[in-house]
């Protein structure tokens, strides 16, 4: 898949448009670093710019816009209703299928999933989780997010590791509900 000069302005125009110029960007430097890693890794890189420029579409929506796009179309879980952090996520993937229309499952999933995880992740739903991660914007104030791009560049396995064992830290001590995708995206990559 290659993704035409016309569809990737389009794209653009879109994210600029639907979010702040702070979200914009955040959402440039994710299909910036989905790019690189995406040609490290030998995925798609295409669908890796498509999924890094789009994840965040959602994120500025009203929270009861977001809820409605995943009660219509969605099968939103108990948890997915209670962690409104997740929301626009799964938002987004269904923005991105019902109204651009786009078809791929990949990409769909990577936009879905780029908040939580889940067990069973393709190399793109990794590198947009990555991507969203370590993006040049990004800077948590500490040495994890040095670690987690260190990683990155050794491979997708070991920053997936380190990075969700990172989140899942953070949500503790902040006690907030971790979402049953993460905690099974820890397992499976701790080998359970």
């Amino acid at each position: 898949m290659s993704l035409k000069e016309e569809n990737r302005e389009y794209y653009r125009g879109l994210v600029t448009s639907a979010l702040s110029k702070e979200r914009a960007y955040h959402s440039f430097c994710v299909a910036k670093e989905a790019v690189r890693l995406a040609d490290k890794y030998k995925a798609d890189i295409a669908a890796a710019e498509i999924a890094g420029l789009l994840h965040d579409i959602m994120k500025e929506s009203p929270p009861d816009t977001q809820l409605d796009l995943i009660k219509k179309y969605g099968n939103p879980t108990e948890y997915d209703l209670k962690i409104p952090a997740v929301w626009h996520s799964f938002a987004g993937a269904v923005y991105a299928r019902q109204v651009l229309k786009i078809d791929n499952d990949d990409i769909i999933n990577a936009i879905r999933y780029h908040t939580t995880a889940r067990q069973g992740m393709s190399l793109l739903e990794s590198i947009i989780y990555l991507a969203d991660f370590i993006s040049e914007d990004r800077d948590y104030g500490d040495a994890d997010t040095v670690n987690i791009r260190r990683l990155a560049d050794v491979g997708i396995d070991e920053a997936m590791r380190y990075s969700l064992s990172y989140s899942i830290r953070r949500l503790v001590d902040r006690e907030r509900i971790i979402h049953p995708d993460t905690v099974g995206a820890y397992n499976e990559y701790f080998g359970l």
